[in-house]
């Protein structure tokens, strides 16, 4: 069978092929809703293959095997051989980009551990106090209700209950570990910041397409109630 990385590929790489030959797209102008909504699925599915991190030559090659496809024609190598090839480049890949990742953001963690008030953890999670809270603190087996906003080292925003103004409720063991542990540092009406390096966040994987692998994550928590 066909792994599901070939399919993502080729489904990603299918629309934009087939609209460069098309007439009048010379310039990438998208005219009526058809092309544009084929345009949306190309880009929607090419964010799930950002990993392979594919060069511009690299795209012709892979337009090439579609197109063979789409036209019938007999494919130039074995697919079902090449098949864990394609997922062991993206695994390399993938490692790679993680571990540039993981290097930019050192200076970021060293920077945050030195600050006034931070904590850091055996985990390697720094914790700030923001806001002190009282009463009770929740534990791993809880379910919480929380605001928070979180943020890349760049300060890119990639998910915010804040700005959807709609507070989040999860079981505190079924999170990212920052999470599970930070949390638990809180009391009610309390409001801590969280900087999580990947390996206790997503791992080197990440979390296509709004965190990278090796992305250190940046979270400001309120904790708003431990729900019973």
């Amino acid at each position: 069978m066909k792994s599901i990385a070939i399919l993502t590929l080729c489904c990603f790489l299918g629309a934009p092929a087939r609209a460069a030959d098309a007439p009048g797209k010379a310039d990438g102008a998208l005219k009526t809703e058809e092309e544009k909504t084929l345009y949306a699925l190309g880009a929607l599915l090419g964010r799930n293959v950002a990993e392979f991190s594919l060069t511009p030559v690299e795209v012709k090659s892979v337009q090439l095997g579609l197109k063979d496809a789409a036209l019938g024609k007999a494919p130039q190598v074995d697919l079902q051989a090449y098949s864990q090839k394609v997922n062991l480049m993206a695994q390399a890949r993938r490692a790679v980009k993680a571990e540039g990742e993981k290097t930019k953001s050192k200076s970021f963690l060293d920077k945050a551990a030195k600050e006034k008030g931070a904590e850091v953890l055996a985990s390697g999670l720094v914790y700030s106090e923001i806001k002190p809270g009282s009463g009770e603190s929740p534990k791993a087996s809880d379910k919480v209700k929380v605001h928070y906003h979180g943020t890349l080292t760049d300060g890119k925003v990639f998910d915010s209950s804040v700005q959807r103004n709609q507070p989040a409720e999860f079981p505190l063991n079924q999170v990212i570990p920052c999470w599970t542990e930070g949390v638990q540092k809180m009391k009610v009406a309390g409001k801590s910041k969280l900087v999580c390096p990947s390996s206790i966040a997503y791992g080197d994987r990440g979390a296509p397409p709004d965190i990278p692998g090796g992305a250190t994550l940046v979270f400001e928590v309120e904790l708003l109630e431990i729900l019973k």
